[in-house]
Order: C-alpha cells, then structure tokens, then sequence
C-alpha cells in the first residue's frame, strides 16, 4: 500500500533541495529509549531546493534483510560553528553501534541497535522526504497520518522505518548568511537554521506500532534529537516502564506533545535570536571600525552609530580624546541635553574603546521629542571641550521640528499648570477646611461659653419667681389635684368675679411655664364649674413636661383677639409644679438646649451668608462675562471673529469690513497679525491676503492661534509691503485669547492723585481712583497709589497704616506712610513744612503750590525708592504737573521705560496745568466719548486730539449693590425688583414724612451748582407739586421732577456756593410748609439716604447743562431706577431713550435705558419727565420690565478697565 502526503510550503531559498535521494533512515527498535544526550548533528546542504513537501510511506512484506542500507554522510563543514552549537559526531551503523555497545560504551552515548529485537517478515515502510528549509521537526508535527491510514500501520509486526535525507557541504552559518529570508520569513528562518545545522541520532525501536503511532515516533525521535539540553520523552519514559506498543489501547503511552512543542519552539527561537545578535554585533564591530578609521584620518572629533541619529533609539556616541583639550585626562564624561539644551539634560561616563585611534564612547537614549542633541565634553571638574565655545550638535532625524517641539513643550506647560492648579485647588480647599474647624471650635467654645451665661441668668431670675409662685390663691384660682408633675392632665379653676373679666362672655387661659420660657404652650377656653362660693370656671390643662413653674393669665378671647386680660396685676399667675424634674437636671438639660439653640442660629447665619456671597460672585462672574462678549461685538461693525471666544490651540477666522476704516475702496486688504502684544516668540506672521467674505462688504483671513497666545492683535493693509494702514488711530487691533497656558505679563501703574475715596473724597475724581484702581488690580495687574498724608483723612478705612520711611527734598523732610485702602496699596506722602495739615483737601490760596510740590515729591519718592512703574497715571489739574516734570527730570534717570497718562475729570478748573500735561503726556483721556468731542476745540485738547480719547467712567459695584445694601430695608436683584423697590418706597416715604400711597417718586441727588442745572431743578419741582405729585431731593448730586399726575419728589444735595445754598433753603422751608406730605428737599449729604433714594425712587433726574461722565445716572441704573437725563456727555453715551435710540442702543450692544432731551430749558425737561410718568401710570409692567432691564446692564468698571489697559499698553509702544 502506498500513501503521499503533500505540505505546501512557502519558498525561502532558490533550490533547496535538489533531489530526493538522501533520506533519513529510522528504523523501529524493540526495547526502551534510554536518556539519551542528542549531540550529532549534521549540517544541510544548501543544493536541496524543493517548493513541496511530499511523504511516501510503503507498507509491504518484504523482507528487512534484503532492504538496502544507506549511511548518513558526513561532510566537514566549511566554516566555523555558530556559538551555542555542540561538535557534530557521525552517526554509525547499527552494528557499529552494537560493537561500542559490547566495548563498553556509556549507554548515554548510544542508542541500542535494532539487530537486538528484529524478527523475520516484518513490514518495511519507506517515507521519502523532500525537505525545504525547515526542520524535520516542524515537518513531523505539522503533518500528520490521517486516521484511514494510520490504522493500516496498526499491525502486530514488527515496523522498520528507514528516512534517508540529502544533506549539503555547506555549513548553517553559511546557509543564513547567503540566504536572507524577507521579514515575513524571520520566524521560520530561525528554526530553519537550527534544524538545518543538526545531525539527528537514529535508534531502532523494539515496540510494535499501534493505531496512530508511527507518525508519533517519528515526531518524538526528531524532537529528541534537536534538544540542547537533556530532555526526557515521554515515549521513552513508557517504554522504560515497560509499557508496549503491541496495540493495547492505553492512555499511558500518549505523551502530550502541545506541551513539548511549545517548549521546542521557545528553545529554538531563543538560540536562533542569540545567533542572530552575535552577527549582528560582528557586523556592527566592523562596520564602527570602518568609520573610526575614516574619522581619525579626517581629524574628527566625534562620530555616532549609527549615523542617523533617529528619536526613541539608542546611539553610541564616540569622541577621540587625542584631538581634544582633554587628551591627558584619564577621565572623560559628556554633558548634554535635546533641543537647545531645553529638554533632557544628561550627564554621562566615557568608556575606552577597542578602536584604534583612543576613541572613548557612550550610550545615549535619544528621546521621541529630540530634533537636535546638544552636548559637550569635561573631566568631572572644570577642563571642558566645547567645541570652540560653539558646542557639539547632532540633529535627530525623523521626529519633531523646531514648532512641534514648541508645541509639545506648551502642552507639557499646560498639563503641569493644570496639575499644578489642581494641588493649589486642593490645598486651598484644605486650608479652608482647617480654618472652618478652628473657626467651628472657636465658635462653639463661644457659645458654650454663652449658654452657660444665659443659664445662669435664667435660673436667677427662675428662682425669684419660683419664690413668689403659690399653689393656690384664696377666692382666685386653684388646681386639682394638689399634687402633678410633667404631662399631668389637671384642672386649673378661676374665679371669674374675682378680677376684671366678671363681665366676660368667654374666658381663656394663656399660658406658658418657666417664666414664658418657650412662649406660649397653654391655651385653653374655659368651662363653668358647678362649685359654690363663687363664679368659678376652670379649663383642663396638660402641665407641660419640663416644667418648674406654671405662667399665664386669663382673657376674654384667644390670642390675638382677647381685649380684657386678666394677669394678676401686671405680674402674672405662677403657680409651683410640685412633683417637677430635678432642679438642677432641668438646668443641665437647659444648658444644652440654648447651647444647640445658638449652634443652629449660627449656622443659619452662616448658610445665608454664604448663599449670598456664592450668589453675589455668580451675579458678578455672569455681568463681567457679558460685559466682555459686548466688549467683543462692540468693533463688529468693523472686526469681528468666528468663533468670538478666541481659544487657544485653534483656528480662528477675522472678518474685517474696510468700508468703515481708512481702507475703504481700496483693492486690497492685507491682513498683519501677531500674538502676546506683538511679543510672541514666532514674532509677527507674515502678511495674509484676504479674501471676500459671504457678505459682500467683508474680507476675511484664517490664522491658527498658538498655545502660549494671550492676545491676538492685527492690523490691516492695502498693500503686502504696507502702504496706508488701519492701525486703529495707532491703538492696533487687540482680541483676547482664552485657555492659553501663559498669562499676560503684569502692568506695574502708579496713580498719583489728591483724592481717593472713601478716605479723602470731595467729587467724583476720588471715586474713579479708587474704581478703576481696584478693577485693574482685579485684571491681575500691580496698582499703586500716592496720595498726600491729609490731617482730614478717614482713617478709618485705612488698614495697617503705618511709618515707612522718610526722604529728602526740596530742603524738606517726607514722612511716608503706608496702609491699605479697599484693598489698594497707598503712600501717603507727608512732608513736614505743613503743605497738608490745614484740615481740608481744597480751598487753600496756595493750591496750586501744595500741589505742585506734592506732584514734584512722588516723582522723587519713586526715583529714590527704586519704583520702575510702567505707566504713571495722573489727574485733573491738581497732579498734572506730575507729565511735565517727569519728562524734564526723572525720565532719564532710571524711569526711562515708564509712560505717562493724564486724565481729565473736568475742564472747568485748572486749563493752564492741563494744557502742558496734554503735551507731555504719552496718552490723554477724559471720562466720556461724547464729552471728549465737546471738549476737543479747547486750545489745551486741540494740538493733541491725536493721543486724546474718551472712556467712560464707571461705578463700584461693591458699594452700589442692592443684594447686599445695609441701608435698604430688603435686599433685591433684577429677579425681585418690584418688591425691592416697593419696600424701599416705602421705607423712604416713612423716613421723609411723605404720603405713603402709590404714586411715582422723582429723586434728585446732586451738587447744587449752575453745572448741575439748578434751574432746571427748580422749574421740575414747581412743575411736580403743580400735578399733585411727590419730590425728594438730596443734595449729593441734583436731579429735579415734573409730574403731569400725582407724583413725589425728593432732593438730596448741597452747594458749595452760600448763595446757592440759602436760595434753596428758603425754598424748602416753602415747600414744607405748602406740601410737606409730596416734597422733601434735604440740603446736606447723607449718605444712608442717598442708598435709600436710589433703591425707593421710580425715577432720578439729570439735567445738568454739561457733564463729562455722570455717575448718579449709572448708580440710578444699578438699583433699578430710570434715569432722565439731558443729552450731554456721559450722560448721553450712558442713557438711551426708549422712544428715540433702539438703533444706538444696538450699536452699543445695549437696549433703551431712560428718557433724554435735548434742550436746557424748562420745555425739554417737562417733554421727558412727561413721556417717563405717563410709562409709569399707563403700563405698569413694562415700567416694571424697564426697571429689570436697567438693573442688568453692566455700568461698572469691567469695560472702562478694558479700555484703560488698551491705553496702557498703547502708551508703551511710543
């Protein structure tokens, strides 16, 4: 019988095997498988090419002894063998094998001969082998007898299996090295260098074949052979047992060759990958020799292997000591780091070479974010080769750039400040977790404290009570029975003709116990009693649990509609429990009771508080966030962005509209952009053509935003060289970028300034020192302020205020002093010839000398104190001197970096002072748009409207704020405006002895002066008591009303002119006497008043005939009033009539505010106020929804700080 087997196998060599004649001769012996050490290999031809696999297995009767026997050759090899390969032995014949066996052999060394068990007539099967080059190995697991055939060899004869294998001269390392496999191929050339390089030791077997195992016996003989270690078959181990094939079925005699297998496999793999290393590490020992040699012939100093250097692998850097200034020393070492020295710093040992030339070498792991490894060579001390002061450098290949990098290290950045914010978030959030344990235990211990005290308070006052208590009163009252302790149920009888209820048609007792501890707990009616000697009535009655003491009266009705009491007197009844708790355990449990009484008021307290300020910063983030969304849309009609947030890390699209701009039909728009100020490491970007928009009259260009952007700022072209450019009046266009890992750099701004409120405040300029102070400081920026040491100063709301230090100048000794002033640091500068100490800020004839020399001494202070400030900012006339003497004296004399800014609050005083700091200054400013165009024909302004803008003024939020106003009698926001104000009015009417009644209230807060429009005010009033209506009128700012209906009218002011003073005293003293119920005028400043009218009037009247900012109108709007105003200055860029400006309402980002008019006479204020109160009678809700709208507006410091920092940092470019 006859059987092929074919394995497909793909080709790794041309002709791996030639022909088929040799084969391996196994033969079948009877007997065990002694342990036997498989050393005889014999190396594989390379000239046996075969593509197939083929298997001929013959079974037949013929006779073993007439078989032809084949030998195994033996060629010598022609090379050397590889390292971990054993000395090749022949194999013998078997009768070779059997005479060293009778020599005396070690049976280790043999396998027994097949002569030993052979009988006659047994079957031969013959299986030819065409092999490629794989191992026998894997030919005999990866192919198996089916189990048709297998059982044909399943015979009780005895089986000789005899494999013949044709064999080469050439040795295996010859074969791997002329013969590379492609890399799909590795993993089978390994194991076919190993069973190509092994010669297999061949034994008879003396067992009979059973079903399935001649395939078997074949796998564990080749797998026995191509062991390097002692390795024990399974077969073998049975057969020593003397277990027989003789076709008994046992499972004893099936080895588990999964297991063999895989261990074989590991075997194999590892010598094939150790040989594999070895040549590798030849080749490269040859090759580095090549190239040291070619280097020290150069006269190079260095060299790597290999020679591109690529990121995230290991280089070998060599460095030849005789051509360096290290060449005596004996120790030599290499100090490097990537990328600029800018990422990982390395110090490493230099180890002696085998090359020739006195090359020493290191290991180097070059890391993934490498693009240059820069490095230079010392001796551990202080002699170093560094390349000429150049240093060494090898670019890396492969891996990131230059920008990449840049990237990579941003975003390392980021993830480290954001760990870093986390560990501060974490430990501030344990900090205050401690500081509310210690401020919970002092807390308690104070209320321990406290309840202890009030116990003792109670029980004093208990025990003279209980002194005069009874248990009855004769012909009064009594109570059965005599005897009852807590939660008895008794009777308590009253003798109704005993008292002042004997003509009562109900009675009620009232009561309570421990002297009214917890207030009212007894009430009951009572009932006539059938008992004689008197009226008597009595109630049943639960004698409360804790009580020591029982307290009531009697009534003719129950609480809240009795009119006749009955209480013994004006003292009481007490009567004695007397079968009560402990005394003394009464009071313990007292004790703890008020104890946790004080605890949960606490912290009832301490939770509304706390609500309210997390509600108070919410209101705040949310108008700073739309403040800055309109600050963003505010240039839209001439820049814009998609998306508007600017993020950093992304792609952001500028849209640019010329029509509106100096490039307005022009053919071109070249847009020119940078980042951080145009300080930006990548410097500017290079010019980009834009393109049209979908809207017609916009062009657009896309630039992506960097990590470390901060700002974004551009400006546009006609030209790619330049020509005419919109720089924004030389502002430059500035965005915001957001979520960027670098912060703007801090601005160091010095203000100096004569007034600062609340400490020494007389207009509105010691506001806006204050407020703009304090939100610049909130934009991360260091603010500081000089201001003199007035003798007037509040001190009070200077904190830490203390002696500094003192200089020099002028031949005048100044003190200076430092404190605290709502969070501002202040110096306050006092020089002892007595400038200040005359009890006011103003009226002085030596004004204009005070404060020249004042203005003169913060320069000096900062020179000699060694202040570097980048802007200067000061004010008005009275510290405008400070421009002119900084650029003539100090500017070159260490504040050559430092920019000054001069701010004009009011024009009407000092024009001499403030026409020469215009002309110093770097960048003016005045305190409105609309007023920075009325003043600019001034011959002070006009040479300098080039550097002279308008910002607006804005006002503090901390101290207008009807959330948190302690002078208001409820707290409200834009949610409960209609209640806030309701409860105001009313408040304000009780106050002023007003008529408390529904009807729309005018206030008025001003300075009463010809600016204010005083008789604008007087006309508003008369005209407001002419249509039954209400005035009130406080003088700290001037406001006036007029009432077409009912209306109130309150003024608050006063005026610094006597006669302005007493015209307006005399018409008070009219108006109070004529309509004291609808007019109030109150002639000197109160400030909790002024709160109360903001928050209780419907409407706050402006008429001033000029204003350059105006802050009553912004406060009115905070607290929900409507303001009327006259269209000048601020008041006009601030208030938007409601019938009149929705279109420049919308150009701001705003809707209506108020009501305007244009004239200074009496017909423009009655066409105003006449419009706001008929809104108010005709349509209460949209009054309502207007007073809502007003109080959402933001009209504080977030958008003029924004504007200011854009002067600042303009003022720096010059």
């Amino acid at each position: 019988m006859e059987m092929s087997l074919q394995v497909e196998r793909p080709l790794s060599y041309k002709a791996v095997f030639n022909n088929t004649d040799g084969c391996f001769k196994i033969k079948p012996f009877l007997g065990s498988f002694p342990f036997a050490r498989t050393t005889m290999f014999t190396p594989w031809r390379t000239k046996c090419p075969s593509s197939r696999l083929s298997h001929r297995v013959a079974a037949g009767a013929a006779d073993f002894s007439k078989r032809r026997q084949r030998r195994l050759s033996n060629p010598s090899s022609k090379g050397k063998a590889p390292k971990g390969f054993t000395p090749k032995t022949q194999v013998g014949t078997s009768t070779q094998k059997r005479d060293q066996k009778n020599d005396g052999e070690n049976e280790d060394s043999s396998i027994p001969t097949s002569s030993e068990s052979v009988e006659p007539n047994k079957p031969e099967i013959e299986s030819n082998v065409a092999l490629e080059e794989e191992s026998i190995i894997e030919l005999f697991q990866k192919n198996k007898v089916d189990e048709g055939t297998s059982s044909e060899f399943a015979e009780p004869n005895k089986t000789e299996i005899e494999s013949n294998v044709a064999v080469e001269e050439e040795s295996t390392v010859e074969l791997y090295q002329k013969n590379k496999v492609d890399e799909g191929e590795k993993e089978e050339s390994k194991e076919n260098i190993l069973s190509m390089g092994k010669e297999l030791a061949v034994g008879k077997s003396n067992q009979n074949v059973e079903n399935g195992s001649i395939s078997k016996i074949l796998e564990d003989v080749t797998e026995e052979t191509i062991l390097k270690n002692d390795i024990v078959s399974t077969s073998r181990d049975v057969a020593s047992e003397g277990k027989h094939l003789d076709g008994t079925k046992t499972d004893d005699t099936v080895t588990v060759k999964d297991e063999i297998v895989e261990s074989d496999e590991k075997t194999i793999e590892d010598t094939s990958l150790k040989l594999k290393l070895e040549m590798e590490a030849n080749s490269r020992k040859q090759e580095i020799e090549g190239i040291a040699e070619e280097n020290f012939s150069r006269g190079n100093k260095i060299f790597v292997y290999p020679q591109i250097v690529k990121p995230e692998e290991d280089i070998e850097l060599f460095f030849n000591r005789t051509f360096s200034t290290l060449n005596d020393e004996p120790d030599i070492l290499i100090m490097g780091a990537f990328n600029d020295w800018r990422w990982r710093s390395f110090t490493k040992r230099l180890n002696k070479t085998h090359l020739k030339g006195d090359w020493w070498s290191c290991q180097i792991h070059v890391p993934k974010e490498a693009y240059k490894m820069d490095f230079v060579f010392f001796n551990g001390q202080n002699v170093y080769d560094n390349n000429d002061k150049k240093d060494f450098c090898i670019p890396v290949e492969g891996g990131m750039d230059v920008f990449a990098f840049e990237d990579f290290l941003l975003e390392e950045k980021r993830r480290e400040l954001e760990k870093l914010a986390k560990e501060q978030a974490e430990k501030e959030r344990k900090e205050e977790e401690q500081r509310r344990i210690e401020a919970e235990k002092a807390a308690s211990e104070a209320e321990r404290t406290q309840a202890t005290m009030e116990t003792e308070r109670r029980r004093e006052i208990l025990q003279q009570l209980m002194k005069k208590a009874a248990r009855s009163v004769d012909n009064i009252w009594f109570i059965e029975p005599k005897e009852f302790k807590g939660m008895d149920k008794v009777k308590l009888y009253y003798n109704k003709s005993s008292g002042p209820l004997a003509y009562a048609n109900e009675l009620w007792i009232h009561g309570g116990h421990n002297n009214w501890n917890d207030g009212l707990t007894i009430i009951e009616k009572l009932v006539r009693s059938e008992r004689a000697g008197g009226d008597w009535w009595y109630a049943e009655v639960v004698i409360p649990d804790r009580a020591l003491v029982l307290d009531w009266v009697f009534a003719n009705g129950p609480p809240k509609v009795a009119i006749v009491y009955d209480n013994n007197n004006y003292q009481d009844f007490h009567a004695i429990v007397p079968r009560s708790i402990s005394e003394e355990l009464y009071w313990v449990e007292e004790e703890h009771q008020i104890f946790r009484k004080l605890q949960e008021e606490r912290k009832l307290r301490e939770e509304a508080v706390r609500a309210k300020a997390e509600k108070t910063a919410s209101m705040k983030a949310e108008m700073k966030e739309s403040t800055l969304k309109r600050f963003l849309l505010s240039q839209k009609h001439i820049v814009y962005t998609e998306p508007l947030d600017v993020q950093a890390g992304t792609t952001v699209t500028v849209f640019y509209n010329p029509a509106n701009t100096v490039l307005n039909g022009k053919p071109e728009v070249w847009f020119r952009c940078s980042f951080n100020r145009w300080t930006h490491r990548m410097g500017p970007l290079p010019p980009q053509q834009m393109l049209p928009a979908d809207n017609a009259s916009h062009v657009k260009a896309t630039v992506k935003v960097p990590l470390d952007a901060y700002m974004m700022d551009f400006v546009f072209s006609e030209r790619e060289d330049g020509g005419t450019f919109d720089n924004k009046g030389g502002m430059d266009y500035h965005i915001p970028v957001f979520g960027g890992i670098v912060e703007e750099p801090p601005m160091n701004i010095v203000h100096i300034a004569v007034e600062m409120a609340p400490i020494a405040k007389v207009g509105g300029l010691g506001d806006v020192v204050t407020s703009l102070s304090r939100a610049v400081q909130d934009l991360n920026h260091n603010v500081d302020i000089i201001l003199p040491k007035y003798d007037c100063l509040n001190l009070s709301h200077v904190k830490d205020m203390h002696y500094q230090r003192s200089y020099s100048w002028g031949g005048t000794e100044i003190k200076v002093w430092f404190g605290k002033v709502e969070g501002l640091s202040v110096y306050f500068l006092e020089p002892q010839n007595g400038f200040f100490w005359t009890g006011c800020v103003y009226g002085c004839r030596n004004d204009a000398e005070r404060f020249g020399f004042f203005c003169h001494a913060a320069l000096e202070f900062l020179h000699q104190g060694g202040f570097h400030p980048d802007i200067i900012h000061c004010h008005d006339w009275s510290s405008a001197p400070v421009a002119g003497l900084f650029k003539d004296h100090y500017m070159h004399y260490g504040l050559s970096k430092t920019r000054v800014v001069f701010t004009i609050h009011n024009l009407e005083f000092g024009g001499h002072f403030i026409g020469k700091a215009m002309a110093y200054a770097d960048k003016a400013t005045t305190v409105s748009h609309t007023y920075s165009k009325e003043v600019a024909g001034n011959p002070a302004i006009a040479p300098h409207l080039h550097k002279f803008h308008g910002i607006l003024n804005g006002i503090d939020l901390d101290i207008w704020d009807p959330y948190n106003d302690k002078f208001i009698p409820m707290s409200y926001t834009s949610e409960n405006v209609v209640e806030g104000k309701r409860a105001a009015k009313e408040a304000l009417q009780q106050r002023l002895g007003l008529r408390k009644s529904d009807l729309p209230l005018v206030g008025i807060i001003t300075r009463l002066t010809h600016q204010k429009g005083i008789h604008l005010i007087k006309h508003a009033i008369c005209r407001t008591l002419e249509r039954n209506g209400q005035v009130t009128l406080s003088f700290m700012r001037s406001y006036r009303i007029t009432h077409m209906r009912s209306l109130s009218v309150v003024l608050l002011g006063s005026a610094p002119d006597p006669r302005i003073q007493n015209d307006f005293v005399n018409l008070a003293n009219q108006l109070h006497s004529t309509h004291g119920d609808r007019a109030r005028l109150c002639l000197t400043y109160d400030e909790p008043l002024s709160h109360l009218i903001y928050a209780g009037a419907d409407f706050i009247l402006v008429p001033s005939i000029f204003e350059p900012c105006g802050l009553t109108q912004l406060t009115a709007m905070r607290y929900g009033s409507i303001p009327v105003v006259r269209k000048t200055g601020g008041l006009y860029d601030t208030v938007f009539d409601v019938d009149h400006d929705k279109a420049r309402a919308e150009a701001q980002g705003l809707e209506p505010n108020g009501f305007n008019f244009d004239g200074a006479d009496s017909a423009g204020v009655d066409y105003a106020l006449n419009r706001a109160i008929s809104g108010w009678y005709d349509g209460r809700d949209w009054f309502y929804s207007l007073c809502k709208r007003v109080m959402e507006q933001d009209w504080s410091w977030n958008r003029p700080a924004l504007d200011y920092m854009e002067l600042y940092h303009a003022a720096r470019k010059y």
